[in-house]
């Protein structure tokens, strides 16, 4: 039941994370710069504090009482998360949506859900589960065995995408900066980055520990972790942001009257709450299953077939052949065969 629980507030969280870019679509007038720090705001500075409020009401507490060695390593994975997601476009740009997307998301489902047992099998100390530990259990095995599949769900996925891009968009003029290497080596180091959120939640456990031994519902344990986190991806997000609202010269965005600013405001909060909430759902889940690797991948792969759900809600597959959408389909029945394998191997 616990599993099932697990996979439940999993699939929540990548609901929402795969879903949070669709109110953006409703902002007007303002650069990406803008209304991408507005929802930020949202997702790194208002709602998470609020969240940690209502279900941990002591947590400033327990970040102000914690190591400081904790909330400095926490709030330096979180920048170094925040960095990931921003050469994440880079990367998109030189490969391409789909292959960029797939080789990015692939790298950070493998590096988030090994990267905790890789650092704990040389810090046994901890008592945390370690590669040495799944390697030796069959539990463990089918979740490394899960981890695998969905990085194969998700080449095929790409793969279908390279067929829909040769047969649609051959003449596109995104071609002529398509750079194999470059873009590579940018995907790569944004996945690696990106993975870096799941190693940080793991760095902030003896604050969710705290909270556990608190009263607190062990539910929302992580809730307290995500305040610090998440100020390491606020910090990067928010000068990158700047800096392009100066070279674009578009600060005037947030006061042009001739844009709908409230309602421009309103959706990017939406957006950036419905970001912040796949944490939310995901610490519930993490909580459940109570594994690292598991829980990461699981909420990696629900981002992706949400993605993909839209994908086909938007028509962006209406117009291929049938060959690119068997393998579009495979790709993604590849995904869910990994979220079953890991949901079997951590019960």
């Amino acid at each position: 039941m616990q599993v099932i629980l697990g996979i439940l507030y999993h699939t929540i969280g990548g609901i929402s994370s795969g879903s949070f870019y669709m109110p953006f679509k409703k902002v007007k007038g303002w650069a990406w710069e803008s209304f991408w720090i507005v929802g930020g705001l949202f997702s790194w500075l208002i709602v998470p504090p609020i969240a940690a409020y209502l279900t941990i009401p002591n947590f400033s507490n327990i970040i102000s009482t914690a190591s400081g060695d904790v909330k400095s390593f926490v709030f330096l994975m979180g920048l170094l998360w925040g960095i990931g997601g921003l050469t994440y476009g880079l990367g998109v740009r030189y490969l391409g949506m789909s292959l960029g997307n797939s080789i990015t998301l692939g790298f950070c489902s493998a590096f988030g859900a090994l990267v905790p047992a890789i650092y704990y099998t040389f810090n046994p100390t901890t008592g945390k589960t370690s590669l040495t530990d799944m390697l030796q259990h069959s539990g463990g095995q089918l979740v490394l065995l899960g981890v695998l599949v969905c990085i194969i769900g998700i080449a095929i996925s790409g793969k279908a995408g390279m067929m829909k891009e040769a047969e649609l968009d051959k003449e596109s003029s995104q071609k002529n900066e398509f750079s194999l290497v470059k873009g590579l080596i940018i995907a790569v180091c944004s996945g690696i980055l990106s993975s870096f959120f799941n190693f940080g939640i793991e760095a902030g456990k003896p604050m969710a520990a705290e909270a556990v031994k608190q009263g607190f519902n062990p539910l929302f344990q992580n809730n307290v972790t995500y305040v610090v986190l998440l100020w390491g991806g606020l910090t990067t997000n928010l000068i990158w942001c700047f800096y392009l609202n100066y070279k674009n010269k578009t600060f005037k965005d947030y006061t042009n009257s001739n844009t709908p600013i409230v309602s421009n405001i309103l959706f990017s909060g939406l957006a950036g709450t419905m970001w912040f909430l796949q944490f939310f759902f995901y610490g519930m889940g993490e909580s459940k299953l109570g594994n690292g690797a598991s829980s990461w991948i699981l909420h990696m792969a629900t981002i992706i077939l949400t993605a993909n759900i839209w994908g086909l809600y938007l028509k962006e597959w209406s117009n291929v052949s049938e060959k690119v959408f068997r393998t579009f389909v495979l790709g993604i029945a590849t995904i869910l065969l990994s979220i079953v394998i890991v949901g079997y191997g951590n019960s």
